[in-house]
């Protein structure tokens, strides 16, 4: 009776938590949609200014794409019950996800350092937006992660193989958001100014 109650949680948690995850990502996209038009309205005003982005932004793209590919890793070994490449690849991303997020803070550095200000003295939407945007992306990021990190404690515990997906598969699918979302926001920061 008890393996029939868990079976029947497990199938309840998966029909509900990918609705859920789609739900929530939908809602962050529609966020930065709303506000990358609003940069783009804010550009028409006639006092915007240009400046180059931080070469730190093309880094942390290549590091968020290579983490995309070692969060595939991950899944593809949890499938094969391959427990110590779970672990590894898991591990790998976490280090990945840190880089991109050390990549972002100092890039931010930079732009300081260029004169380009998120508010105050000196400051201008251009500025303000890139550092709204790529902080809101940023802030994201730590909710992917902590997911991570849950991802990875529990590969070390041995908790997913075959038959137990669903955390890879919902930390899999808000990494790979995540990265996309950051690529829009790259290209869109690199060709709309």
């Amino acid at each position: 009776m008890n393996t029939i109650l868990v079976e029947e949680k497990k199938i309840v948690r998966e029909k509900t938590a990918k609705p859920l995850l789609w739900i929530g990502m939908v809602s962050m996209s529609m966020l930065f949609a709303g506000l990358t038009s609003a940069y783009v309205v804010s550009q028409g005003k006639g006092d915007w200014i240009r400046f180059d982005l931080p070469q730190l932004f093309y880094i942390s793209t290549a590091i968020i794409m290579i983490s995309s590919v070692t969060m595939n890793w991950t899944l593809a070994s949890a499938k094969k019950n391959n427990y110590k490449n779970v672990r590894i690849a898991a591990l790998i991303t976490l280090i990945l996800g840190l880089s991109f997020m050390v990549c972002q803070f100092k890039a931010w550095g930079v732009l300081h350092e260029s004169k380009i200000y998120f508010t105050g003295k000196g400051s201008n939407n251009a500025g303000s937006f890139l550092y709204m945007l790529t902080f809101l992306h940023l802030l994201h990021m730590v909710g992917g992660f902590i997911s991570l990190s849950v991802v990875w404690i529990n590969s070390i515990g041995k908790k997913y193989n075959a038959e137990n997906l669903l955390g890879i598969k919902l930390c899999a699918i808000f990494w790979h958001f995540l990265d996309v979302l950051w690529i829009y926001l790259f290209l869109f920061l690199l060709f709309v100014r």
